[in-house]
């Protein structure tokens, strides 16, 4: 079966590829759905179906209710929503609050409950303040859920000892010593089963495993445990699915009108927050799929409120659960190669079919199955990563504090308590503003950690008059806030100290900047590079050379170049990066990348990748060349290194990188036969396969997009890259990889004077390589 993407307009794929000759205008646009789209849609349904009616039977809602709320949210959301590949539908951060309100209000209110939160969020999407709900600190969002989790945990835990859950944690919690005195064996054994099946499915070894855990793990569970069940004739209460003329529709809400608001509200805000953050992770899993860039675009987040939206109210109007994006669902429907919108409305159609057609099926399945099943997912919403993060980031406070107030009091009244908390911890840190004053080598060191307010001005005010008139000071910024009030401060006394002969050097925001010059002097963004050498911007240009040979009047020996970098790295960098580099030293380096470039110092690898500790593996050398395999002649680094990433980083892909202007390159070309074979020389034959290939003996011509290359050197830079690729294929560890399809190669190459990179197509049709500008936009 051939794949192809949807040949109609649409934002999760482009309308027409661009290397092709458009369509003629006559001819009628067909509707097609991708193969990839069909396998992701096929996963996802197989997770979502066990998990509806999981999430269902948690908030005491009939367990048609989830595959209406599964249905509705993958195709509604899915055709509306603004994100493409996120697949929405009843999920687990919801059940606590469901759970209140049907206990509250009933089953059918709860229903209109949801279609008025539906209402909320178009008005939200309308008004485009999405992005707002970004504003929420990750550590209130993360102990929400973990609170939620906790909730879901303590109560589907009396289901699985054979039980009824009560309605609260402290209420289950005090249950269940009477629940462990009353277990029901063979509601206990399916569940033990259950969750043997979903802890040991995914860790199956060898080649059957990885065929085996293709099925997703919470499917053969349920099925499993329901098998088992059915086998030995235990006697234990199971999915009961109404018959679909009797199934409840929404009804309007009897109660206090301040009581319905705040459930509105609630459902409107956990809903929407869970959605638009599932989106923004979606977008993140994308990215760093290279197969899709280009074909999906990033999250609309309005637009996404609005499907969700609109998804509420139909949900709520047929019956179903309230509907928000689900991580899981969303994550394996990437995994599984979707590449559009298509997979998640699919799969809501699969779910209208297996309601329709498998409900007898369904009824089969022990409710402590399901139990357990969703006991697990509460389990797993307690993360410990995000524990990590937030005491990282000295946040166990908000983060502590909003899960024990969602255990105890509810979520609204759990998510207020942790934005209060917040605040509160903030404000805090702008009064914990530490100034201290400090001598060495007879100069002044002011020391600021902090965010620099009003409310700091008296410290630092009393720090600054500690330096004597007329010496030398330094102020020390390690803080990314400075008001008015400090700002005017820290200038006044400058002025003041260097007009008394002292001399002030401001640092922590840019080396040597006085407080009182712009963020931003015109265009020139070059001067982190000024310590090193007297570089001028173009409306300054530089000093005419002087009789040595240097450029600028400041010119250093090399030597106290590097010192002075060293210390400025110490002083302004290293306080940012230390927590960075102390976790890859303990957990050691884990790059996705293999980047062999040259050894040109006008390449700062890290600035045009966008790149930082950890993530590239870099090898250099003139002229970026890659020795064929036995060729090497003594020197073996490159091969090592190599094999290295290949074969023990475990590199997904490998790039090689040329450039503009490359001295090794002209050397190639200038160079004559014979002669004193020098160590130059010598390393520059691997690059005469690329000299052949350019002189049409072995090759196709590779051409930048949009123009010719400038020149017969920058042609051979260009072909050089093709060319080595071509002898990385020959190392035995690349073509392992390549063939077992755990790598990819690129080529790029960086126009040094446009300060624009380039990566080399990978359509390759008759030989002529084509360059595009950025990834997944042809030039």
């Amino acid at each position: 079966m051939s794949a192809c993407v949807p040949t109609r307009a649409d934002d999760s794929a482009p309308s027409h590829d661009l290397h092709e000759p458009p369509s003629p205008p006559h001819r009628p646009r067909r509707f097609r759905v991708a193969g990839a789209d069909v396998s992701a849609s096929i996963a996802v349904f197989l997770i979502a179906l066990p998990l509806s009616l999981g999430i269902a039977l948690a908030t005491g809602a009939p367990l048609q209710a989830g595959l209406v709320a599964a249905a509705v949210g993958g195709i509604v959301v899915g055709r509306l929503g603004g994100c493409p590949l996120q697949v929405s539908g009843p999920a687990a951060g919801l059940t606590v609050v469901t759970a209140d309100l049907i206990q509250q209000y009933g089953w059918r209110a709860t229903c209109a409950i949801t279609v008025c939160a539906g209402v909320a969020q178009l008005g939200l999407g309308c008004l485009r303040v999405a992005r707002t709900a970004l504003a929420v600190s990750p550590a209130i969002v993360h102990g929400m859920l973990a609170g939620i989790g906790v909730t879901i945990a303590v109560a589907q835990l009396h289901i699985v000892l054979g039980g009824t859950p009560q309605s609260s944690v402290p209420d289950n919690l005090r249950a269940l010593p009477g629940q462990l005195a009353d277990l029901r064996p063979a509601s206990v054994t399916v569940s033990a089963l259950t969750l043997t099946l979903l802890m040991l499915w995914p860790r199956l070894p060898g080649r059957a495993g990885r065929i085996l855990r293709k099925v997703p793990a919470a499917l053969v569970a349920v099925a499993g445990s329901t098998a088992v069940a059915a086998l030995a004739g235990f006697r234990l209460p199971k999915v009961d699915l109404p018959s679909w003329s009797s199934h409840a529709l929404a009804t309007l809400p009897d109660g206090p009108v301040l009581g319905l608001i705040a459930a509105v509200l609630t459902i409107t805000l956990v809903c929407s927050v869970q959605s638009l953050l599932g989106a923004v992770a979606v977008d993140k899993l994308v990215a760093a799929r290279p197969d899709l860039s280009g074909r999906v675009a990033r999250s609309d987040l309005d637009r996404e409120l609005l499907g969700q939206g609109a998804a509420n109210i139909a949900s709520g109007a047929l019956g179903g659960l309230p509907i928000a994006g689900v991580a899981v669902r969303s994550t394996a429907n990437v995994n599984a190669g979707a590449v559009s919108r298509n997979s998640t409305m699919l799969h809501g159609g699969l779910v209208v079919i297996a309601a329709l057609l498998t409900a007898p099926a369904l009824e089969y399945i022990p409710l402590a199955s399901l139990a357990s099943l969703v006991m697990s997912v509460g389990i797993q919403m307690v993360s410990l990563n995000h524990i990590r993060t937030v005491t990282r980031h000295r946040e166990v406070l908000v983060y502590a504090v909003t899960t024990a107030g969602v255990i105890s009091f509810g979520v609204l009244e759990g998510v207020a308590l942790g934005v209060a908390v917040a605040v509160a911890v903030a404000l805090h840190r702008l009064t914990r503003t530490r100034i201290s004053h400090e001598v060495r080598e007879g100069v002044h060191h002011i020391l600021v950690r902090g965010q620099l307010t009003f409310l700091a001005v008296p410290r630092l005010s009393r720090a600054l008059h500690l330096v004597p008139h007329g010496t030398a000071a330094v102020v020390e910024l390690d803080g990314s806030f400075m008001d008015h009030a400090a700002y005017e401060t820290l200038q006044d006394w400058q002025k003041t100290h260097t007009a008394q002969g002292g001399t002030v050097d401001i640092t922590g925001r840019r080396p040597g900047m006085r407080i009182s010059e712009p963020a931003d002097s015109g265009d020139c963004r070059c001067s982190p590079w000024t310590p090193w050498r007297n570089h001028q911007c173009h409306e300054h240009p530089p000093a005419a050379p002087e009789s040595g040979g240097t450029t600028g009047a400041a010119a250093e020996p090399g030597g106290h170049e590097l010192a002075r970098g060293i210390s400025a790295f110490q002083r302004n960098t290293a306080p940012l990066v230390r927590g960075e580099l102390a976790r890859l030293a303990r957990e050691g380096q884990r790059p996705s990348q293999l980047f062999l470039t040259c050894a040109d110092s006008r390449l700062v690898t890290s600035m045009i990748t966008s790149s930082g500790p950890g993530d590239l593996f870099v090898v250099r050398n003139v002229g970026n060349l890659v020795p064929l395999p036995g060729e090497e002649s003594g020197d073996d680094s490159v091969s090592a290194a190599i094999e290295y990433a290949v074969d023990v980083l475990k590199v997904r892909s490998i790039t090689v990188c040329g450039h503009s202007g490359c001295g090794a390159m002209q050397a190639l070309m200038s160079s004559e036969p014979g002669g004193a074979q020098t160590p130059l020389k010598r390393w520059l034959r691997h690059g005469l396969p690329s000299l052949e290939r350019l002189a049409g003996t072995g090759g196709s011509p590779v051409r930048l997009a949009g123009r010719e290359p400038a020149d017969a050197a920058e042609q051979l830079c260009l072909t050089n890259v093709v060319q080595q690729l071509e002898h990385l294929r020959a190392h035995d560890s690349v073509r392992r990889a390549l063939q077992a399809g755990e790598l990819e190669l690129q080529g790029m190459y960086f126009h040094v004077g446009e300060a624009q990179a380039y990566l080399l197509s990978a359509e390759e049709g008759d030989g002529v390589f084509t360059l595009v500008q950025e990834v997944g936009q042809p030039a």
